[in-house]
């Protein structure tokens, strides 16, 4: 009889996997962005409507925590690793917008190899949160987990040869102070995949 009184289970692990999903089209978004000739207004666009789109999924997942007695996993780890995953594509929209309002062209080579790095770590997130629905396959999410760690460091030496560059190439303080900002939000996005990686490798250990 109490059963039956208690919410039904919300499959947390929908949000996770339609979050992931979705944020691997904004790392796509982002480097058709830096990739392509034209403007990049309608690239910047349709990230920040994938933006707003993970924010969505975002609130639904937090407001279902809120509603829902019994959890698959660990609640403060749902929030947080919801939260962790939603940075990742605020940062990406961040940097976005910035070389938008910034009227920044052309694009510089790095913002590619930024975008680049993220369309793989941001994959390699959605390989390893869909891992948690059945926690079967560590060995897969932990491969997943450590490649993520690995494009973290390599987003952490781009972020320091691009701005090495900027200096070199120009005295132009405002025109590195804007680029700067945008390399500093690719290679936080390149973190939060790492924070996401580290709660997932937490989730399994809790659960071994």
């Amino acid at each position: 009889m109490f059963r039956a009184l208690l919410p039904r289970e919300t499959s947390f692990f929908d949000f996770f996997e339609h979050h992931a999903q979705v944020t691997v089209e904004g790392a796509r978004e982002l480097l058709a962005l830096a990739t392509e000739t034209g403007p990049i207004e309608p690239r910047a666009r349709r990230i920040k409507e994938i933006e707003h789109e993970n924010d969505v999924i975002t609130h639904q997942c937090v407001d279902a925590l809120h509603r829902t007695f019994i959890t698959p996993i660990d609640r403060h780890d749902i929030h947080r690793l919801i939260s962790r995953m939603d940075d990742v594509i605020d940062l990406v929209d961040g940097a976005a917008d910035r070389m938008r309002l910034y009227e920044l062209t052309p694009i510089r080579p790095e913002v590619k190899e930024f975008a680049e790095i993220l369309v793989q770590a941001t994959q390699l997130v959605e390989k390893a949160v869909h891992g948690l629905r059945n926690m079967k396959g560590e060995a897969a999410i932990k491969a997943a987990c450590i490649e993520i760690n690995r494009l973290e460091n390599d987003g952490d030496a781009l972020f320091r040869r691009a701005v090495l560059a900027l200096f070199r190439e120009t005295n132009d303080a405002i025109f590195v102070i804007k680029w700067k900002e945008v390399f500093v939000d690719l290679e936080a996005a390149t973190d939060r995949c790492e924070d996401v990686a580290n709660l997932v490798e937490g989730i399994l250990l809790e659960h071994a």
